[in-house]
């Protein structure tokens, strides 16, 4: 899923010679916070509501205000995975898009892409989520796969990453979404073949996990 597939057309565009009554009167017609500015499908950047609150005169013209992120945007080829990227490091709430000519093509709206990407990860399905500690030399998704399989049980999405709970270390995790809720065998299963679980979240009851180990259910990615 690519950046161009996710333009909402929807979304309006500035130009330097509107006013700022004009951007809150699209922010909040449109229900978002940010609005990209451009002048002959140039992009000059991204004007936000809390500046244009703070103008006094309404009147004004945004190219007599703060301009932000001006060389902030996403290629129309870019993955989504590196739209989320953007919105993390500079807290977007929407993504101007440029083709390979540098030139405007439109908006997405954050809160639309993270719907699109809470599809991919299938987290709005049915099934269990279960959090393992493997290591980055342990760590196969082929073998874990294997043993899934195996019960029955298919791998919706999966994620490895570093989650530091305290922020002070690193906790290889690899987080699975799941297509069923009754993981009991498969828990047993993983146990045996030595997998150190840390959550294991599901609608039905999981009997054998060792709830020490646990300690606690933390979060259910499913909802």
């Amino acid at each position: 899923m690519i950046a161009n597939s996710l333009i909402n057309p929807i979304i309006p565009t500035l130009k330097l010679s509107d006013t700022v009554s004009l951007a809150l009167d699209w922010m909040d017609e449109f229900g978002v916070k940010q609005l990209a500015i451009t002048d002959e499908d140039q992009y000059k950047g991204i004007v936000s509501e809390s500046i244009l609150l703070d103008i006094p005169e309404q009147a004004a013209t945004l190219e007599e205000i703060i301009i932000q992120h001006q060389d902030v945007y996403a290629r129309d080829d870019q993955h989504i995975y590196e739209l989320l990227n953007i919105i993390h490091e500079f807290g977007l709430t929407i993504i101007p898009v440029l083709d390979n000519e540098s030139k405007f093509i439109g908006s997405i709206a954050v809160n639309e892409l993270v719907e699109r990407f809470a599809s991919i990860l299938g987290v709005k399905e049915k099934g269990a989520v279960v959090v393992l500690k493997i290591p980055e030399r342990d760590y196969s998704l082929s073998e874990v796969s294997r043993l899934i399989e195996s019960n029955d049980v298919k791998i919706l999405s999966s994620v490895y990453s570093n989650f530091d709970p305290i922020g002070t270390i690193q906790v290889p995790q690899l987080t699975l979404k799941l297509n069923k809720t009754n993981i009991t065998p498969l828990i047993a299963t993983l146990e045996r073949f030595g997998y150190d679980i840390i959550e294991a979240h599901a609608n039905d009851p999981i009997d054998n996990v060792d709830q020490e180990r646990l300690d606690m259910l933390l979060r259910y990615l499913a909802t």
